[in-house]
């Protein structure tokens, strides 16, 4: 029978495409740098792959306790103490997965002119049903503009505009304390990373996206430009980005009247610009461009410049939009073809909540146990990212998804048809006398007359 915890031994066939992902991603060997370790018992990595695999094979995780496909030895306390443990690194074991995947697989994929992009954005992780779930806050849905219980989840990822891989992350409960339903746990070791996490939590938005940028190395990944929506695009914080990492940012800017730049030594406000820039004529997408500076001062004390590109609203044609890009290089063009690369992260928000199960999978009120969790659902979307770039697979993330669950079923199916056929030759030679050479011959034939779809399964389970 078929199993979803991989065996004690660790010498499990490479028979499906995520037994493959493990080794090919080093999972053992991140998870020990991340000190997500155990001295006895099951280790770390067949937890992990455990729950990685519970979505793919249609379990939850009582389900799974529950069924003939786990040891009895192995217990949901094994699972829950691995996730809450406050002293595993789960952001650096995401960071170094992803990293490592993108660095020696994706980025040979494409050549040096492909622009490779950092992209931030938030989601809702929805706990609306919790009560006590730590650092449990209320925070509005940008996209409905209602409020929820949960919290915002922070993502930090990279793209070339034919692959996504996350690689950092922070779930924002709120500053304000009126809006928090649970507070830290006093019981937790304040010298843990965990702590450092829940801390994090309570700060803004703008200052934890830094703390994600800090967790890797942009210049490793082959990524030259950060993308973000309105709700970073402050002066402040574009200057940081050139100045501090020597990124150049591109990013949808906000109509506020608090936000001001300089033109021809002068202050302006967003529509005040647009109102002094000539406008093209007739239905042109592009508007018109403007160089601004941004208020602040390079290391060598020059102001810091940007340029802003105002295109047409297709959903309101007589409404505009305005782009913001630090590389005065980029021409108008460049900037709205770079800027689209950033929906690639929404097509992740939609995947990671649709099909594996981001926040319902376990109903933890840990805050170690949720950003353990929500590490793993990614993993799971590393594995289809990967698939998909390196087969060069026609299909989308989600349906290469249910393609996985087939597969984890086929394997099921196969392995235990090979069992029955193990047990039919014994019978044949115990009962009927056969020899060797008939009982093969018999097989032979058997197989021989198998539809393809079942010998090609078949026969690789028997070789394995």
């Amino acid at each position: 029978m078929a199993t979803i915890l991989p065996n004690s031994n660790g010498n499990e066939k490479p028979n499906s495409r995520m037994l493959q992902f493990f080794t090919q991603a080093k999972i053992g060997t991140f998870l020990h740098q991340a000190n997500i370790r155990k001295e006895k018992g099951v280790t770390p990595r067949q937890i992990v792959q455990f729950i990685f695999a519970l979505v793919l094979h249609g379990m939850n995780f009582s389900r799974a306790l529950e069924s003939d496909r786990v040891p009895k030895d192995f217990e949901k306390d094994t699972v829950y103490e691995l996730l809450k443990n406050p002293t595993y690194n789960w952001r650096k074991f995401l960071a170094s997965v992803g990293s490592y995947l993108v660095a020696k697989f994706l980025l040979p994929l494409t050549s040096d002119n492909r622009d490779r992009v950092l992209i931030f954005d938030d989601s809702l992780f929805s706990r609306n049903r919790s009560k006590a779930v730590e650092l449990l806050a209320k925070v509005k849905d940008h996209t409905t503009g209602r409020y929820f219980k949960g919290f915002r989840m922070l993502t930090l990822g990279w793209a070339d505009g034919a692959s996504f891989m996350p690689l950092a992350f922070s779930l924002l409960s709120s500053k304000n304390d009126k809006n928090r339903y649970q507070e830290i746990d006093s019981n937790i070791d304040k010298r843990t990373v965990g702590y450092r996490r829940r801390l994090e939590a309570t700060k803004k938005s703008t200052e934890t996206m830094f703390d994600l940028l800090d967790s890797i190395n942009p210049s490793k990944l082959g990524a030259k430009t950060v993308l973000f929506d309105s709700w970073f695009a402050y002066p402040a914080i574009l200057s940081k980005i050139v100045k501090n990492y020597s990124l150049h940012a591109v990013c949808m800017v906000k109509r506020s009247p608090k936000i001001h730049y300089t033109y021809e030594g002068e202050s302006y406000t967003l529509n005040q610009l647009y109102k002094k820039v000539h406008k093209k004529r007739g239905r042109a997408k592009i508007l018109a461009n403007i160089v601004v500076g941004l208020g602040h001062e390079d290391e060598n004390g020059n102001e810091i410049q940007a340029r802003i590109v105002f295109v047409r609203d297709r959903n309101r044609s007589k409404k505009w939009l305005a782009l913001l890009t630090t590389n005065l290089e980029h021409t108008e063009e460049d900037a709205v073809r770079i800027y689209g690369k950033r929906w690639e992260i929404e097509c992740f928000f939609k995947v990671v909540k649709s099909n594996l199960r981001l926040a319902k999978e376990f109903q933890c009120r840990s805050y170690d146990s949720m950003t353990a969790h929500t590490t793993i659902v990614f993993l799971r979307y590393m594995m289809l990212s990967l698939s998909v770039r390196e087969e060069e697979d026609p299909r989308t993330i989600g349906q290469l998804f249910y393609m996985c669950c087939d597969e984890m079923e086929d394997i099921r199916f196969t392995q235990a048809l090979m069992t029955i056929l193990e047990l039919v030759g014994s019978t044949m030679a115990e009962e009927y006398l056969l020899t060797d050479e008939q009982i093969n011959e018999f097989f032979d034939r058997f197989f021989n007359k198998l539809p393809d779809y079942l010998q090609k399964p078949l026969l690789n389970t028997s070789v394995a």
